[in-house]
């Protein structure tokens, strides 16, 4: 029983945040190696990706422990139950950043480096939704900054075109982290939260419409940067289509239509990392 709550803990039993954060870094590796990456490291950064995210889990939740109690979707979670003590999930976060840390020691020093700003930036993101309304973005930069890593690692350098693609990252990851906080807005606005989804307010469906278009121009920019062919700019276009059903599907800001869009943006990650890695199998 102890075990299942600690895999509750790190959200081992929804994956979705997993594919989230593993998507762009496959994108980053890809375009890095310009076609597969050396096997090492994609075990790396595949493994490292579990357990970031997993301890991003922990620590969002110990500093959550007093607000999911108060929100529908979270007053289950282990730490709001009392099934786990915030003394255990100090414990594993711990002890899971240093198996990470750990892998990124086999890598290069311009990537352990790089690593230790993404640790500070997993540790104190889950602090900021009680300082700012703009957690969503600073998620975007500790979801994205596998990017510059992966290029590190592989390159050694970290060229502006991973910049770009950050940035991309960054839009894309504030747009479905703002559905997913549209889903808890009323319980967050009560329990004095702060997130895009209360700053944005009644326009949010238009602030949702300019960060995804801006993800769109980004990645546009990325294709051509890079070089990439036809192939990587059918993927995109299908990406943006499910974006779009993303929209309409959210349209009457239902809870549980937000989060089917933020739930749906796994396949439009997927649908990215096809085109770059179709890009360079078939050379088109």
């Amino acid at each position: 029983m102890r075990l299942t709550h600690y895999w509750q803990l790190i959200r081992g039993d929804r994956p979705v945040g997993i594919l989230l954060l593993l998507w762009p870094t496959w994108w980053a590796l890809w375009m890095a190696a310009e076609g597969l990456p050396p096997w090492h490291l994609l075990l790396i950064f595949t493994a490292g990706v579990w357990l970031t995210r997993s301890a991003g889990c922990v620590i969002n939740d110990y500093a959550d422990r007093w607000l999911d109690p108060q929100v529908e979707r979270t007053r289950q979670r282990p730490m709001a139950t009392g099934a786990v003590s915030p003394r255990e999930a100090l414990w594993l976060f711990v002890l899971m950043m240093l198996v990470a840390f750990g892998l990124v020691l086999l890598t290069n020093p311009l990537t352990i480096l790089l690593s230790i700003v993404g640790a500070v930036l997993a540790s104190t993101y889950p602090f900021l939704k009680r300082h700012t309304y703009l957690p969503q973005v600073y998620l975007g930069v500790a979801f994205g900054w596998g990017i510059p890593m992966a290029f590190a690692a592989v390159q050694g350098t970290v060229p502006p075109v991973a910049w770009l693609l950050f940035l991309g990252n960054l839009l894309w990851t504030t747009g479905y982290d703002t559905w997913y906080a549209m889903v808890d807005r009323e319980d967050d606005i009560k329990a004095g939260s702060k997130s895009t989804a209360i700053l944005f307010g009644d326009a949010d469906l238009v602030a949702q419409g300019l960060l995804y278009a801006g993800f769109a121009w980004a990645m546009w920019l990325v294709g051509s940067r890079a070089g990439l062919g036809i192939f990587y700019y059918v993927a995109l276009a299908v990406a943006l289509v499910l974006v779009l059903r993303q929209f309409w599907i959210a349209r009457d800001r239902r809870r549980d239509h937000c989060f089917e869009a933020f739930v749906s943006n796994q396949w439009v990650g997927m649908a990215v990392f096809l085109g770059i890695a179709g890009h360079y199998a078939l050379g088109t």
